[in-house]
């Protein structure tokens, strides 16, 4: 069974929320989101970001998580942030493009997440753990949530799609052209059905968010050591905050690749050692078609890569994957990638970017290759996080992202 638990958020008044809300804090630097910020006191990033009230202060600076818990208590003075009378359950829409997921905000329990019934795909950085973590126990809360996915099941489909059909809270369109729509579900009923129905749920799935769950269960014992013989075991530091959406819904974009240079290789002998793992083919296409094709860019012209049969082992879930495949037989031996979560010549572009991203950092000569991945299916981040393996880093880039500052829930 999985426990999913209703929590009476902090979040704002629906005049503000459009104003509040941002996007979440690590896909900004400090100097974006003090530029997203400035001149709108309600903007979430004042919470999340709490850095870009202190000028010159380095992000990581002691001053910045003692400043986080401070801007959050003004934003509930000045009416920023309200919270809600008693415990609820929140549907989450997003809009996209004419794509449309939905999913339940609600508190999971750190207890299944230590136990593997919420199960993971990525490893963790330990700076970027140090830092969740930090700040989650500065803050007091969960002030940006986990993205999970669960099994869809139709009896859960039906109903959201009941409640959905009333007026929502929220309803707002932010400046990248993502509609935002949010329906408090507080009838008492109804939240029973919802915990009824997820408790016949097995698994839970971290989509995105391991660095907040990981920080989420790190903050539970530092917090459970602080009470001692007081603990109880059902204090609101042992949950913590998710969008939890149906796997079907997910849309998954393309995470592609660029490597600052050949590795010493010329054209020609570069493409004659990349022709022994696979076909490649001179392409008007640039976005592959379908898996175990790739597109790459090099010196202005496009080509299309195919894996040859017997280059990977197919019923590997972790070695069949297509960045898997492009690793072990293209950037490690050829272009001696070796490891790419902290090799200084690779770097990462979501899709979201588009292709004209590659081109134009290939054709300025910052990069020297580029290489368009066909999208990782959910399928395979599932099949992989039930084989309990991790994913090879960077391959997946889930859109639209979850908007912060809509609800948060607290500790209190």
């Amino acid at each position: 069974m999985s426990i999913v638990r209703p929590f009476a958020a902090l979040r704002p008044p629906a005049d503000k929320a459009a104003q509040v809300s941002c996007p979440p804090y690590d896909v900004v630097n400090s100097a974006e989101a003090a530029r997203y910020a400035e001149g709108n006191a309600l903007s979430f990033f004042h919470v999340s970001r709490p850095e870009i009230d202190l000028p010159g202060v380095d992000e990581h600076d002691d001053a910045v998580y003692d400043q986080a818990p401070i801007n959050l208590q003004k934003f509930q003075d000045t009416g920023y942030l309200l919270r809600d009378a008693s415990p609820c359950f929140y549907l989450y829409r997003q809009i996209m493009d004419g794509h449309a997921q939905t999913g339940l905000v609600a508190c999971a329990s750190v207890d299944e997440y230590q136990a593997e019934k919420i199960k993971k795909h990525e490893l963790t950085r330990a700076d970027k753990e140090d830092d969740r973590t930090r700040h989650v126990d500065a803050l007091g809360g969960n002030d940006e949530p986990v993205f999970f996915v669960y099994p869809a099941r139709a009896s859960i489909d039906a109903i959201v799609a009941r409640i959905c059909a009333l007026a929502p809270t929220y309803d707002f369109t932010s400046e990248d052209g993502i509609q935002h729509t949010l329906w408090v579900v507080a009838d008492a009923a109804d939240i029973a059905l919802i915990e009824q129905e997820f408790a016949a749920i097995d698994t839970m799935y971290i989509a995105d968010g391991h660095h907040r769950s990981a920080a989420a269960s790190r903050v539970r014992e530092l917090s459970k050591g602080r009470l001692g013989p007081e603990y109880t075991g059902q204090e609101e530091f042992n949950f913590f905050m998710t969008v939890i959406f149906p796997h079907d819904q997910m849309h998954i974009m393309d995470y592609n690749r660029l490597v600052k240079d050949l590795a010493g290789n010329t054209k020609e002998s570069f493409l004659a050692k990349v022709s022994d793992k696979f076909e490649v083919a001179k392409s008007g296409e640039k976005k592959p078609g379908r898996t175990h094709e790739f597109g790459m860019y090099l010196r202005g012209e496009w080509f299309t890569l195919t894996a040859r049969s017997g280059t990977f082992d197919a019923s590997d879930p972790v070695a069949s994957l297509d960045v898997s495949i492009l690793q072990e037989n293209l950037l490690s031996p050829i272009l001696g990638i070796g490891n790419p979560r902290t090799d200084k010549r690779i770097d990462f572009v979501g899709g979201i970017r588009g292709m004209a991203e590659l081109e134009r950092r290939v054709d300025s000569g910052e990069c020297a290759v580029a290489f368009a991945m066909f999208p990782t299916r959910i399928e395979e981040l599932i099949a992989i996080a039930d084989a309990g393996k991790i994913m090879p880093p960077k391959s997946t880039w889930f859109e639209p992202k979850l908007r912060s500052g809509l609800f948060l829930h607290t500790f209190e």
